[in-house]
């Protein structure tokens, strides 16, 4: 199973959840953009939601572990939408690797980075 793939699926399950405002690139992939040429036009860089994802082997190699970055809209509990973001991306992955005969153990990590402010949507 491929890495990316379960990038997406993650990335795309995590974004379902009500209450997600987005997804925090890891500090990486902010560097990455900043020390990148300036783009010409007037749009600017925004990273792909699969940068606030990371997925790796367990260090046993039995299974996989996924890493959610969250960025939650004001107003939500950070505990519940946590609870629902790993529901759903767990079992999300969990499909994805069965539709491919792949059974292993998934182990998935919420973190809520920020709340979104009701001011920021303008």
């Amino acid at each position: 199973m491929r890495t990316t793939t379960l990038l997406s699926v993650a990335a795309e399950a995590a974004l379902a959840v009500p209450g997600v405002a987005g997804l925090q690139p890891r500090l990486a992939h902010r560097l990455a953009a900043a020390a990148a040429p300036s783009r010409t036009g007037t749009t600017p860089h925004r990273a792909s939601p699969e940068a606030g994802i990371r997925v790796d082997r367990s260090p046993d190699g039995s299974g996989w572990h996924v890493e959610v970055r969250c960025i939650l809209a004001s107003g939500q509990r950070a505990l519940d939408v946590a609870q629902r973001v790993h529901d759903r991306v767990e079992a999300a992955v969990i499909s994805s690797l069965a539709a491919n005969d792949v059974a292993e153990r998934v182990a998935v990590e919420v973190t809520v980075t920020r709340i979104a402010s009701q001011h920021a949507a303008g």
